[in-house]
């Protein structure tokens, strides 16, 4: 019996699946969307945790700017299946960015990987398909360098200059490869010969603009190869979930307008675009979370 997914319904961006459970969550969307203090985040978690099943399929939680409630689910899912650092669990993302970098507020969509990486029962988290310059020379400084450097991150990327790293010992720690295609073929061995449980974390902006199109800067990943990352991971998969839909908003909150904007982000779509870039992302979700189900652990 595939396991039900569930629709983290915060923004109204996903669109309808099988068997779905769905919860109302849009009263939150203003507090935790791009980023927020800790406290609102452990309010937020107690809330979803509180709603959620003790057993699911994917969990989809719709805009990549809510890639940050990652974190509590990835913690849910160590508790629930009791991993440890005798037992770990590898987390696998699939992201145009690392979400390894310095936030002073809190947590937000593009910090939360380090909380994962360094948690005790984590083995490591692979960021995969980056193709942004979060990783070049000029924001080396924003990245967290501490799991990197123990060994307990690794960035695969394409496209950028990351020579930096061996500068500051984390040199193991970034994989560059000339294209995506070598990429996927390196990470899909490795993932095949080093079989572990495995959450596998999903923000669409990984793929090409073709593929469907999100409201970040997005990577050069194709659906296909994305398909062969989850088939290398056929019988791994212990949890899930899936980011980057697109939904229309404007921030209440200044600092969070001010930092969106430069981090270049468009959350201001009109109508008819928003419901073209929707209809795309509905038909990827659908095919995701079934091809996810396949390879999900017996």
């Amino acid at each position: 019996m595939t396991a039900q997914p569930v629709v983290l319904d915060i923004d109204n961006s996903v669109g309808p699946l099988a068997d779905e459970l769905r919860l109302p969550l849009q009263a939150w969307q203003e507090l935790v969307r791009f980023g927020c203090g800790l406290g609102t985040f452990k309010r937020f978690t107690a809330a979803m945790q509180t709603a959620l099943p003790e057993q699911h399929g994917t969990v989809l939680m719709g805009s990549g700017d809510f890639h940050h409630l990652s974190w509590p689910l990835i913690e849910r899912c160590i508790t629930q299946q009791g991993f440890s650092s005798r037992h770990p669990l590898r987390v696998v993302v699939l992201d145009n960015h690392p979400d390894n970098m310095r936030f002073p507020w809190g947590v937000h969509c593009g910090s939360w990987v380090r909380r994962v990486a360094m948690h005790p029962a984590v083995s490591q988290v692979h960021v995969a398909g980056i193709t942004s310059q979060d990783i070049g020379a000029g924001h080396a400084w924003e990245n967290y360098l501490t799991p990197l450097r123990a060994g307990k991150l690794t960035y695969w990327s394409c496209g950028v200059d990351t020579a930096w790293a061996r500068r500051v010992g984390a040199g193991k720690a970034l994989r560059s490869f000339a294209n995506i295609s070598e990429l996927v073929k390196a990470l899909s061995s490795h993932l095949h010969d080093w079989p572990q449980d495995t959450y596998l974390s999903i923000d669409k902006d990984v793929f090409a603009a073709e593929v469907v199109r999100t409201n970040w800067d997005q990577g050069r990943m194709l659906e296909q190869q994305a398909i062969q990352l989850i088939d290398a991971l056929h019988g791994q998969i212990t949890c899930s979930d899936i980011t980057g839909d697109v939904s229309s908003w404007h921030y209440a909150t200044w600092w969070k307008r001010l930092m969106s904007a430069g981090d270049g982000q468009d959350t201001q779509i009109d109508a008819a675009t928003l419901a073209a870039w929707q209809a795309g992302q509905h038909g990827l979700n659908q095919r995701l979370v079934a091809h996810i189900a396949a390879s999900h652990m017996g």
